[in-house]
């Protein structure tokens, strides 16, 4: 595979770890220089022709990974993350690479908020984890925010349904925000940690924490892999540990 090195690594087997505090129960665990050969998967995606999602609101193009890449990552969370995130048992996964691409004014009042990675509602059994990787060299094109809703869980809920439901000139009149990437805390959700971006580093995250990419300079998007906003993205749904969940 193009993107192992001579040793027939794809993980660097000396990243650099850390952890960065969310909120008191989660975190997020980074691993800087996670892969050993994070170029090849670049222009692999080059050569690739990314579309447009079919059923979720990322605000870009998207590309499903190769399986045998989201098999080394599975192998990695396992191993590097999901005991940390509370999790056991991986039940599903999936990695996609992801490239934002859309301009502010044309985002869609769901797009214009934090999101959760859920697939469905079961927290006292089940963990939705998720793994960001950067794969771009400009920081300026943004790294993670994680997010505390300011409202109750139902308020919250509303705001998030309508903003599926209602145009953009009728979610702005309601709630008074307007197009645009959120960047740090509004009336709504409150910033509560940040992750910037760095060439080959790797997060993994609670996927059930409010988070959004920090878009603050949109003219440095781009459709092109070499020179956008890429990144390898994946989801796994894990059996909750025993441990908390008898909490």
């Amino acid at each position: 595979m193009q993107w192992l090195d001579g040793a027939g690594r794809f993980f660097n087997p000396q990243p650099r770890i850390s952890v960065v505090p969310i909120d008191g129960e989660h975190v997020c665990i980074v691993i800087d220089d996670a892969l050993a050969r994070p170029e090849a998967l670049v222009e692999w995606a080059a050569s690739q022709s990314f579309d447009t999602p079919g059923w979720f609101a990322y605000p870009g193009l998207v590309l499903d990974a190769p399986r045998e890449v989201t098999q080394l990552i599975g192998d990695n969370f396992a191993s590097r993350a999901r005991s940390r995130l509370n999790a056991r048992r991986t039940l599903e996964q999936f990695t996609r690479l992801s490239l934002v691409t859309t301009p502010p004014e044309a985002l869609s009042p769901v797009q214009w908020q934090c999101h959760q990675d859920r697939l469905a509602t079961e927290p006292e059994r089940v963990v939705y984890a998720a793994m960001l990787l950067y794969l771009f060299h400009d920081p300026a094109q943004g790294g993670t925010s994680f997010y505390r809703a300011r409202q109750e869980a139902e308020q919250t809920q509303r705001m998030l349904t309508e903003s599926k439901a209602l145009s953009a000139g009728e979610f702005t009149a309601r709630y008074g925000l307007r197009a645009g990437y959120l960047n740090g805390s509004n009336a709504y959700f409150e910033r509560i940690a940040q992750v910037r971006a760095a060439w080959n580093r790797m997060i993994y995250y609670d996927g059930g924490i409010f988070h959004s990419a920090d878009i603050s300079q949109p003219k440095l998007l781009s459709a092109d892999p070499r020179r956008g906003r890429l990144t390898l993205n994946g989801f796994f749904t894990c059996m909750r540990s025993r441990r908390v969940a008898s909490h």
